[in-house]
């Protein structure tokens, strides 16, 4: 009987201590999340650099030939500044200005470039004049000197001297009002001529498409075969065609070329 009861109670014993170490025993805690992770495979944009921007100014507007403006210019954001034509880069970047002395009209134009070569541009436009005309001398006379004769000039030379190209601002048309002196030479010679018939030929830089140029040529003609209408020229006399930037008078890629190229020149019609 003994012998049973401490069966009994070992085995009573082995059990509570069993209960009491599945009971003790803690459940561990699940492991972290993984780290979120990139699924798109999109690499975030960078931040993109400020455009450049950039400012171009003169102290006078027109000058006698022979004079001096002073040209300034304000830039943020740039690497370089450039300046044509004539000129090139200049420094400091952020601010300054430059003396020049152009002996024709010229239209000054800045381009700012940044880090990631992205650009800005301004332009300022200088007209030239000619100076007065001398006053001629008084000998003692009281009688003034006669200038010399005028040499004796074929009617070609008549024509290229009184029909001088007629110059245009980049992109436009529209006649400039330090071209009309040329156009009233011109219309004076139209009217002293009256059996000349002419063809006006508009040209344009090489700036554009060939076809926007050949509309803009066109446009450049007409507006110049206008202006002498206006005056009184018969438009029977007047002809117009455009040739674009075929036929440059200039082919160095700088602002004065441009210009010079941006025309509506003259020919005589057989």
């Amino acid at each position: 009987m003994n012998r049973s009861l401490s069966w009994q109670s070992a085995a009573f014993l082995l059990t509570v201590m069993t209960f009491v170490s599945v009971a003790c025993k803690k459940t561990p805690a699940p492991p972290p999340p993984p780290p979120a992770s990139n699924t798109t495979g999109i690499t975030p944009p960078t931040p993109a650099l400020p455009a450049p921007t950039v400012t171009l100014r003169a102290d006078a507007a027109t000058i006698t030939r022979g004079g001096t403006v002073t040209l300034t210019w304000e830039s943020r954001n740039s690497a370089t500044v450039d300046i044509q034509p004539g000129i090139g880069s200049v420094t400091p970047l952020a601010s300054g200005t430059r003396q020049v002395s152009p002996t024709s009209s010229v239209t000054y134009q800045v381009t700012a470039t940044g880090p990631d070569g992205k650009t800005a541009q301004d332009t300022v436009r200088i007209t030239v004049n000619d100076p007065p005309p001398a006053v001629a001398a008084t000998p003692r006379g009281g009688e003034p000197v006669k200038p010399p004769a005028a040499i004796n000039l074929t009617a070609q030379q008549l024509f290229d001297r009184d029909m001088q190209p007629i110059n245009f601002d980049y992109d436009k048309s529209d006649i400039r009002e330090d071209q009309k002196g040329k156009l009233q030479t011109a219309t004076a010679y139209m009217k002293a001529n009256p059996n000349v018939r002419i063809t006006i030929e508009g040209n344009t830089d090489e700036r554009g498409s060939e076809e926007y140029n050949l509309a803009l040529g066109d446009r450049r003609a007409n507006a110049v075969k206008q202006y002498l209408a206006a005056q009184g020229i018969a438009e029977t006399r007047l002809s117009s065609v455009s040739y674009g930037e075929e036929r440059p008078a200039c082919s160095t890629q700088t602002e004065a070329c441009f210009e010079q190229n941006r025309r509506a020149a003259f020919r005589i019609n057989p």
